[in-house]
């Protein structure tokens, strides 16, 4: 039997929160899906790419909405009632995906991206933060250092303990929202 339309199993929830584009831009800004339910693939981060089917670094930044209780699950997944709790406000790839029909979301899925400096290039003071942030912990500088030489080593420490401690100081001492800094600075740096 063919599927033609959604038969709300919950399948594609499960694998993850989508990724946010231009069109999606409203849906943030007025407050309809709150910072503290997004994180930041940052570029250069390896991730798995659903279209092309492996791990690579990423070529653009990547809103998406978080999951919930340690897994993929998206956070706005009712499990219960096996839907969506933001339905009507559902971003892009979500209206777009059909799992009997992924030739929509291939069209969109690497497409006007949204990113921070969309969201956040103008508000002084934490916009530089994190711009600073990307210069001390980019993904490219990472695997330069890893590529040249055990020498290094400091220096990689040294990136990795900034990475954590600029979280700490930005919620204690800007009083962000921890559940902001996976947005604002990316996910945690690991090796």
């Amino acid at each position: 039997m063919e599927i033609s339309s959604c038969r709300r199993c919950g399948t594609c929830c499960k694998k993850g929160g989508p990724s946010f584009h231009s069109e999606d831009r409203f849906l943030i800004e007025d407050g309809l899906i709150l910072s503290k339910h997004l994180y930041t693939i940052r570029k250069g981060e390896t991730v798995h790419d659903n279209i092309k089917g492996c791990l690579c670094p990423t070529e653009s930044e990547i809103i998406k909405i978080k999951g919930k209780h340690g897994r993929w699950t998206c956070v706005f997944f009712d499990e219960h009632e096996n839907g969506c709790e933001i339905y009507d406000n559902r971003p892009a790839e979500c209206r777009a995906l059909k799992c009997w029909d992924t030739r929509d979301i291939e069209k969109i899925y690497a497409c006007n991206r949204l990113s921070r400096k969309d969201l956040l290039s103008e508000i002084k003071g934490l916009w530089e933060l994190i711009q600073d942030h990307e210069s001390r912990c980019s993904y490219r500088k990472l695997r330069q250092l890893l590529k040249q030489s055990v020498e290094n080593k400091d220096e990689i420490q040294l990136m990795l303990a900034y990475d954590k401690e600029i979280r700490a100081v930005a919620s204690e001492k800007g009083r962000i929202d921890p559940e902001m800094t996976d947005f604002l600075f990316g996910r945690p740096m690991k090796l």
